[in-house]
């Protein structure tokens, strides 16, 4: 199909995971994954993803990630940078090569799409 909608709220059960212990700052967050579409042999990745309260590394080797933010509160703090804060309504773009620290100040809920 050449024309998808993303449910922000899907109906299925989503994956659930956790940080990888290299990757996990402080707290415990969760994190629920919704894919929804996947196209181009594997290469892009669009669905919903939520996660609640942590810190995290955020690495994006070869990724790139677009995010529109639903619901919740993050600050993302690039390597070397300085902290970046998203609600509900904002977009983003974290391009290949990324690094950085991402924290989930209230559970936050994004649709996103993955290109690598």
């Amino acid at each position: 199909m050449l024309l998808k909608l993303i449910d922000p709220n899907p109906a299925f059960a989503p994956k659930e995971s956790t940080p990888l212990p290299e990757r996990l700052i402080t707290g415990a967050p969760n994190f629920k994954t919704w894919a929804q579409d996947v196209a181009k042999g594997e290469r892009i990745h669009t669905g919903v993803w939520e996660a609640t309260p942590g810190e995290t590394r955020s690495i994006k080797g070869e990724t790139f990630e677009f995010c529109h933010i639903i619901s919740g509160l993050v600050e993302i703090t690039p390597d070397g940078g300085a902290p970046l804060t998203f609600r509900a309504g904002d977009s983003f773009v974290m391009k290949p090569g990324f690094t950085g620290v991402w924290k989930t100040v209230e559970t936050v809920r994004k649709i996103y799409v993955t290109v690598s």
